[in-house]
């Protein structure tokens, strides 16, 4: 919806469209900005990623993104590469409501309105109470248009994980499977590297790059030793290692315990974890989470609003079957990715899921196909969660 109403409220203002429409050339910009902030997709948490442009006559004037670590916001990053006053009377397309509170920076509505600018057109609202609605109207009361809802189901998209982050205190989750073509992530005696070929692994890094955290199960930590951070993406900001095990049951050698580089280790463990176990990893530097457990197993729920409350917007969980199965079962799981290899590894072979007690067809999760794309020899397919 496009909007161009004066209601401090952006669940108002979307709920009172007026018929007002925008430039055709509106769209054209907001699909740039749209773009530039996806560059920041794992770089920037807890903050959104979000992208601006600043066109002034039809010109391009400045374009800016979310710097990595959330400094500086995109509005200040693309007023800061033109001249004070270059800006006057332009129009600035942003993928999310200006912030509107003083934290480590100036609000950037305060940033815009001192620019000068004619207009503002923003793709969708912050639902975040420091900021819903109150950079719109910040913008209103200085003079300048504000239109809303420009691209706004794909700026939504985008910013799933910053707005579940929000209005469900939790980080949005993308489950990966690489699997044989009959559903086996490993041979009966445990070998797993590699099922899929490079392009597929290359794909998993790109996966990993556009995440805050790359999370997996503890037998995985114990089976494969993996590093779980970012290689061959250029001078990223490294993701979040995170390692789920009841009883901490996480080898004490291994990339995730003598690797250090600057991708931090979370674990998730229950409440009955040896002290030595928490001793170790205390003095290692990991942060610790504490997570109740329940008849089937670690409260996943609980431990996915612990990691919103730390700062999460996006996990990618890389297995294995047992957390899988976990994070599907509790309603978790909100994209699936699978790399489906030419290959059968049969009954004996473990499988991609553990246990999923659904006694019926309809109790199961159900996920919409968005792609399938070749990966050499491999095929890429991703899904998102049906809503109920």
């Amino acid at each position: 919806m496009i909007s161009r109403t004066s209601s401090t409220s952006f669940a108002r203002q979307s709920a009172k469209t007026t018929d007002t429409m925008t430039q055709p050339d509106d769209q054209r910009w907001m699909a740039l900005a749209l773009s530039l902030g996806t560059r920041g997709l794992g770089q920037t948490w807890p903050n959104p990623a979000v992208g601006c442009v600043i066109v002034k006559d039809g010109h391009l004037l400045a374009r800016g993104w979310t710097q990595a670590g959330g400094r500086p916001h995109a509005e200040q990053h693309a007023l800061s590469q033109i001249p004070e006053g270059a800006a006057r009377s332009a129009t600035a397309y942003v993928t999310l409501e200006p912030c509107s509170h003083t934290g480590q920076t100036s609000p950037c509505a305060s940033a815009l309105i001192k620019a000068g600018l004619a207009c503002v057109i923003v793709a969708t609202g912050d639902p975040d109470p420091r900021v819903s609605g109150r950079g719109l109207a910040m913008l209103r009361e200085a003079g300048i248009e504000v239109v809303t809802g420009v691209l706004e189901d794909q700026a939504r998209r985008d910013q799933q994980g910053f707005l579940m982050r929000v209005t469900e205190g939790r980080p949005m989750v993308t489950l990966k499977l690489a699997s044989s073509f009959d559903g086996r992530i490993a041979t009966a005696t445990g070998e797993s590297q590699w099922i899929t070929g490079p392009q597929a692994r290359l794909q998993v890094q790109a996966l990993r790059a556009r995440h805050d955290a790359v999370m997996v199960g503890g037998s995985t930590a114990r089976e494969d030793l993996p590093s779980l951070t970012l290689r061959g993406m250029g001078d990223r900001r490294q993701p979040v290692r995170i390692a789920v095990s009841a009883g901490l049951n996480i080898p004490t050698h291994g990339p995730l315990a003598e690797d250090d580089s600057t991708a931090p280790v979370w674990l998730i463990h229950g409440p009955s974890a040896p002290q030595q176990a928490l001793d170790f990893w205390g003095a290692r530097g990991a942060t610790l989470f504490e997570t109740p457990t329940g008849p089937s197993g670690l409260d996943m729920a609980h431990a996915m609003r612990a990691l919103g409350q730390a700062g999460l917007t996006r996990i990618l969980c890389e297995g294995g079957g047992s957390l899988a199965a976990s994070l599907l079962a509790a309603g978790l799981v909100d994209h699936l990715v699978g790399f489906t290899a030419g290959v059968m590894l049969g009954a004996e072979g473990l499988p991609s899921l553990g246990r999923l007690k659904y006694p019926a067809l309809a109790d199961a999760p159900r996920f919409a196909l968005v792609e399938t794309r070749r990966m050499g020899e491999d095929v890429m397919h991703r899904w998102q969660r049906v809503a109920v």
